[in-house]
């Protein structure tokens, strides 16, 4: 069986490997593809792994060989799922992978916006603590997230384990989500609305679906408490960028730390960059090695089942 991945390189630049998918057939693996290579480098495959590379109903049609898709990722919106229903192809995600790591990043950037690690160990190289006359010094207000208030927007699997560590802080857990679950996590879950009104710091971990984009905009944000901070380890078009960066400059909105932005790589005159107090990452969130080591063991599980018979992880059923 012909297995085709088209953007293997973020998932692996050369620091796992790829063994196990090609026991399942022949393998071809490109690093990236380019939009108009996509057909062509598909082909008479009838296996196909994607992270960011678009498939398309019209790449469909042009491929009538393809039997699966994998996604690289949780995520599936750059694949057509109806149009690949529609002619009895699955599609399967890669669910759980990046759970630990995160989480792990939505408090990397919540703690360094309570204490500035960063811009403070820089203070400190540059002389400013030897320079001084107190045995202490700090640049931007300290905060403590004992007993405050976190708001999680999505509490599937990401968003319980942030509630998680937010509750081992000492921090109240509110949730909203679609299919509440009595996992013990959440000390209640509201509606969005009571939500952003009532958290100190909102977290996003909701997918992207045309009732999610734009779900953090001006009318939303002003329903918020004045200094709010907010974390973005989801999806970027989920918030209305230049809203949250008026929100920003303004005061509105303490902080923001985003991990996703909606064009990426981001774009030069995305507003974020220049706005206060905002701390970005490149999409990272998801990219520890261990991370990524469970989504190729999902990714070749998903194939290996497909091959079986007995397809997991369908999104399109």
């Amino acid at each position: 069986m012909k297995i085709v991945i088209l953007d293997a390189y973020s998932t692996n630049p050369g620091d796992l490997n790829w063994d196990e998918l090609n026991k399942l057939g022949n393998l071809t693996t490109h690093d990236r593809t380019p939009k108009d290579q996509i057909i062509k480098r598909i082909g008479d495959a009838e296996i196909i792994l994607t992270n960011k590379t678009p498939i398309t109903a019209e790449t469909l049609d042009a491929c009538p060989n393809l039997k699966f898709i994998s996604t690289l990722a949780t995520g599936y919106n750059v694949i057509d799922t109806d149009a690949a229903k529609s002619r009895g192809i699955k599609v399967s995600n890669i669910p759980a992978y990046s759970t630990e790591s995160v989480g792990q990043m939505v408090f990397a950037h919540l703690l360094e916006i309570c204490h500035n690690v960063g811009h403070h160990s820089n203070a400190v190289k540059a002389g400013k603590w030897q320079n001084g006359i107190d045995f202490t010094f700090w640049d931007y207000p300290l905060i403590e997230l004992m007993n405050k208030t976190m708001g999680i927007i999505g509490f599937g699997q990401i968003g319980q384990q942030v509630g998680k560590i937010a509750k081992a802080m000492g921090m109240k857990v509110i949730a909203c989500d679609p299919n509440p679950t009595d996992n013990k996590i959440a000390d209640e879950y509201v509606s969005l609305g009571d939500l952003v009104k009532s958290s100190d710091v909102i977290s996003l971990h909701c997918p992207l679906f045309p009732e999610t984009e734009g779900l953090i905009n001006k009318a939303r944000i002003a329903q918020m408490k004045d200094g709010v901070i907010l974390i973005n380890c989801s999806r970027g078009p989920v918030i209305v960028e230049q809203d949250v960066a008026d929100a920003l400059n303004s005061g509105k909105i303490y902080a923001a730390g985003v991990d996703v932005v909606s064009v990426e790589p981001i774009l030069a005159d995305n507003p974020l960059l220049k706005a206060k107090n905002c701390f970005i990452t490149p999409h990272i969130a998801w990219a520890p090695l261990a991370s990524r080591a469970r989504l190729i063991g999902i990714a070749t599980a998903n194939v290996k089942a497909f091959i079986d018979g007995k397809p997991q992880n369908v999104v399109n059923l």
